[in-house]
């Protein structure tokens, strides 16, 4: 059970403030390196890694565990740090879009949140090219640059926008995209974002109206997720069902929309690929 309020930080800031700074000074680094060039190594074919979501990552997993001693961190970019019996756990994207950001375009993310015995309890996803932070609390709704966000009102996949993501799983995104083919043209348009954490993001804002993914790692999904709950909609696994960690794709729009989105995947390969 999710404790009441968690404690703060050595500093004597709670884990939103520390969380909110954190996110906006990675932000400031990968502009900054953004605009002197990247170095670019791969983990897997298409996967890229640079010199700066290194870096980003050892300056947030150094600060968390400086104001948080005994709490756990799962990074993307890191060995996982165990949090023991505290139930406590950041997670972590140092720079989610790392595609676009070593091929010099200005889409990507500093992804965080905060994990409280299985629930998440706090999420940030923060833009810095556009200055944009799109921000949850659980139980307390979401927030963009501080103002009120939600989902859109949009109750037919036809009348929607749809934002996507392919990953890295290829016979998974081939499946998508024939998905996405057999919807066209009964859509209004769709949209590949390049990072998962600004299409969730997106989506909990109201800019598109439906996000879609195959293949996902916690730290693409697990802020977005509270984003869209916070924002009034739903993020459920291709087939319906609640997300986990080790969840493989994701559905997030509003209620309406979800619910024909299943309708018209029912049957498809890609609804239930890896799930059976």
């Amino acid at each position: 059970m999710q404790r009441q309020s968690p404690p703060h930080g050595a500093s004597g800031a709670i884990p939103r403030q520390v969380a909110e700074d954190l996110v906006r000074e990675a932000g400031a680094v990968a502009v900054e390196r953004f605009t002197q060039g990247v170095e670019v190594t791969f983990k897997g074919w298409r996967n890229v890694v640079t010199a700066t979501d290194y870096e980003i990552d050892r300056l947030i997993t150094a600060r968390l565990l400086q104001e948080f001693p005994g709490w756990g961190i799962l990074s993307e970019e890191s060995p996982p740090v165990d949090g023991g019996d505290s139930g406590l756990v950041w997670v972590v994207d140092p720079i989610d879009g790392t595609k676009n950001f070593s091929q010099g375009m200005p889409t990507f993310a500093v992804n965080l949140a905060l994990v409280d015995r299985g629930t998440v309890v706090l999420a940030l996803t923060y833009d810095p090219n556009r200055d944009e932070l799109f921000l949850a609390e659980r139980g307390a709704g979401a927030s963009l640059n501080g103002k009120p966000m939600h989902v859109s009102s949009k109750t037919l996949v036809e009348e929607c926008l749809i934002g996507f993501d392919m990953g890295y799983d290829n016979e998974r995104a081939k499946q998508l995209l024939d998905f996405l083919g057999s919807l066209w043209p009964a859509m209004q348009g769709m949209r590949n974002i390049g990072s998962a954490a600004l299409g969730l993001a997106y989506a909990a804002s109201g800019r598109t109206d439906l996000y879609l993914h195959s293949v996902l790692s916690p730290w693409d999904f697990v802020p977005g997720l509270l984003l869209v709950q916070e924002a009034g909609g739903i993020a459920t696994e291709r087939d319906g069902s609640a997300l986990a960690i080790g969840t493989h794709g994701i559905i997030a729009a509003n209620a309406a929309v979800h619910a024909d989105l299943m309708r018209l995947a029912t049957g498809n390969p890609w609804q239930r690929a890896g799930l059976e």
